[in-house]
C-alpha cells in the first residue's frame, strides 16, 4: 500500500484552491489522511524561492532560464522533503500546481520548449510522478478577471498573473496539449460548470485512482 499523489493544474483563476479544499473534505470523510501543499513552495527553502520567482520586483530582470531553474530547485526540495515522505506514510497528497505547470508556463508560453522543460522536471522529481492530475480549464479572459478581483486583497503583484493575455492563452493551450499526450494521468475539467458539478467530476476521477493503489 502506498499513498496517492494528486496534482491540480490550470490557467490563472481556475479555482484550484476551492476544489482542493472540497476534495480534501471528501477524502477525509472516506477515512484518508491528506496533505495539502503548493508549488512553488511547500517547505521553508521552497517558499523562499517562491518569493523570488513570483514576486520579484527590482530592476534586475529574472531571465526565462533563471526562472525555470528556480522553479525546479524549489520542486526538487519540495519532493524530497515533503511529498515523498507523506506518500511513504500512505497519505493522499493534494498539490496546487506541480511539474505540468512548468511545462505549460515555461515550456509552451515562455518558449523554452516543452521537451526541454520535461527533461528538467524529470531530473527534479525523480520517480515522484502524480497518480492523477486534474487540469481545471477556464478561458483566460474569465480566469484573469477572477485574479484581478482576488488580488485586491494582496500586497504584491504576481509576476505570472501580470503577463499579457496572449501569454495566458498559450498557457491554456499548453495544459490542453499535455492532457492530449497523457490522457491516462491528466483529466480536464471545465470550471465554467457549477462548482458542485466540477467537484463531483473530480471525486469520480479520484475514486478511480484510489481503486488502483
Amino acid at each position: 500500500m502506498s499513498g496517492l499523489f494528486i496534482t491540480f493544474e490550470g490557467p490563472e483563476g481556475a479555482g484550484k484552491s476551492t476544489q482542493i479544499r472540497l476534495l480534501r473534505e471528501w477524502l477525509e470523510k472516506q477515512g484518508h489522511k491528506c496533505l495539502i501543499t503548493r508549488e512553488p513552495g511547500g517547505t521553508g527553502i521552497a517558499e523562499k524561492l517562491r518569493e523570488i520567482v513570483k514576486y520579484h520586483n527590482t530592476t534586475e530582470k529574472i531571465y526565462d532560464e533563471t526562472e525555470i531553474l528556480l522553479f525546479e530547485a524549489s520542486r526538487a526540495q519540495h519532493v524530497r522533503h515533503l511529498i515523498k515522505p507523506a506518500l511513504e506514510r500512505e497519505m493522499v497528497v493534494l498539490c496546487d500546481r506541480f511539474a505540468d505547470s512548468s511545462t505549460a508556463y515555461q515550456g509552451y508560453a515562455r518558449g523554452l520548449g516543452p521537451d526541454t522543460v520535461r527533461n528538467l522536471n524529470a531530473y527534479a522529481i525523480g520517480d515522484c510522478i502524480p497518480n492523477l492530475t486534474i487540469v481545471l480549464d477556464i478561458p483566460p479572459e474569465i480566469g484573469l478577471q477572477r485574479t484581478i478581483e482576488r488580488s485586491e486583497d494582496r500586497r504584491e503583484e504576481d509576476r505570472m498573473e501580470a503577463e499579457a493575455l496572449d501569454f495566458h492563452r498559450k498557457v491554456r493551450e499548453g495544459f490542453l496539449e499535455i492532457a492530449k499526450l497523457e490522457p491516462g494521468r491528466v483529466k480536464v475539467v471545465s470550471t465554467i460548470d457549477p462548482q458542485e458539478t466540477v467537484h463531483q467530476k473530480i471525486v469520480e476521477y479520484t475514486a478511480n485512482a484510489l481503486a488502483k493503489i
